[in-house]
């Protein structure tokens, strides 16, 4: 909080609901930037929240009961295509194989993924989609459409370009995050 009294003074006014009383009249423009902070702020902590919520409650189906929405994002990972390393899956996850390997396992005894050996080099553990993961999978990415979608259709070009735009500087803050 103390870093961001720095950047913007008048949030410990907001802190205290004084803002909009104690701010002088010529800091018209800084009101504005600290209620689009406030919206900004409620929107995204909401929407990160509604995106799980939803999502699993649109994943939890009789059919898939069995697996959470962090499983549904590992196989993701591993995706539909061909085989892949479990480093490769661990990187996608921003996880350690030691972490994957644990998830995977249940994920083996549930019947989701199948995990072979590479021909080229025994060493190497694939891991696939078996037939039930897949369908799995096919059930999440319909999840993705459908919420993918609702945000499109309801904007014009410009809207989408603006969104696109502002949601991959808000992607690049994730990447960079902690890395500083």
């Amino acid at each position: 909080m103390r870093g961001l009294i720095r950047r913007f003074p008048a949030i410990k006014s907001i802190k205290n609901n004084e803002y909009r009383e104690t701010a002088p009249r010529g800091q018209e423009a800084e009101e504005r930037r600290m209620n689009s902070y406030e919206t900004v702020n409620n929107i995204l902590v909401r929407l990160f929240k509604d995106i799980l919520d939803i999502e699993e409650r649109a994943l939890i189906t009789s059919e898939y009961k069995d697996i959470s929405v962090n499983d549904m994002h590992i196989m993701e990972a591993i995706g539909i295509q061909e085989s892949k390393n479990m480093s490769t899956v661990a990187k996608t996850m921003s996880v350690t194989v030691g972490t994957l390997t644990i998830a995977i396992n249940h994920l083996v005894k549930k019947g989701y993924v199948e995990r072979t050996r590479s021909e080229e080099d025994r060493r190497v553990v694939l891991v696939s989609l078996s037939e039930k993961g897949e369908k799995a999978y096919l059930h999440h990415k319909i999840f993705h459409e459908k919420m993918v979608m609702a945000v499109l259709d309801s904007l014009n070009p410009q809207e989408t370009k603006d969104l696109t735009k502002a949601l991959l500087k808000l992607q690049r803050f994730f990447d960079d995050y902690g890395k500083e």
